[in-house]
């Protein structure tokens, strides 16, 4: 069962949605990116597979998709909203691995250390604007100062995982996937086996040891 709590910031209101795991032993929360909301394939398969595995998943609708805007606000802005919400996110007193995708991943590496988040797990990274390397957000990435999963989807115009640097993060690829994990029909992998490698790839990266205390042992 789904659990909505509504949570008041700086910037309008939030809804976090709880699916919560029985014996909890961390909270995975995501926030969507600026062009779509929490029902996403990657955030849904997310939210129904995780919480077997003992994490509790809060899906994060940031205040301007709940105004029913159709454009996200600046960076700052959403920080901003992102800092608000996330003492409800820490309310269970579990650690707390900070996350989204495209925009929202961008979000928690920029503020995971100040906000004390375990670690970081960044869905289709947006490591630059489509077709503009040049324009590179890497930094915000090496600069979570926390673990890092990366999941990329092989085809990704915001990023193929052949670009991204090296650095103290995972990365783990979706082949032929563009920048939601879609895959094309000629693939050799379906959309069903595409969510399951996402799935399964960040269930084993949680389960690592030492991983919700920020200090994995790799």
């Amino acid at each position: 069962m789904t659990e909505i709590e509504t949570v008041e910031t700086g910037t309008g209101q939030a809804r976090v949605h709880w699916h919560r795991a029985p014996k909890a032993r961390g909270v995975v929360a995501l926030s969507h990116g600026a062009g779509g909301g929490i029902g996403v394939r990657d955030l849904v398969a997310l939210a129904g597979t995780l919480p077997v595995h003992g994490m509790s998943v809060a899906l994060v609708e940031m205040p301007w998709r709940v105004a029913g805007k159709k454009v996200a606000p600046a960076p700052k802005t959403l920080d901003a909203g992102w800092r608000d919400i996330w003492p409800a996110l820490a309310k269970p007193g579990l650690p707390v691995v900070a996350g989204g995708r495209s925009a929202g991943a961008r979000v928690a590496c920029r503020t995971a250390t100040e906000l004390g988040a375990v670690a970081v797990l960044a869905l289709s990274f947006p490591l630059h604007p489509p077709g503009r390397p040049e324009k590179s957000r890497a930094d915000e990435l090496l600069g979570a100062g926390v673990p890092t999963l990366v999941v990329q989807g092989g085809n990704d115009p915001f990023g193929k995982p052949e670009e991204f640097p090296e650095g103290e993060f995972r990365l783990v690829e979706v082949p032929y996937g563009d920048h939601s994990f879609a895959v094309p029909k000629r693939a050799d992998l379906t959309e069903s086996e595409a969510m399951t490698l996402l799935t399964d790839s960040v269930a084993e990266w949680l389960a690592t040891p030492g991983m919700l205390s920020g200090r994995p042992v790799l």
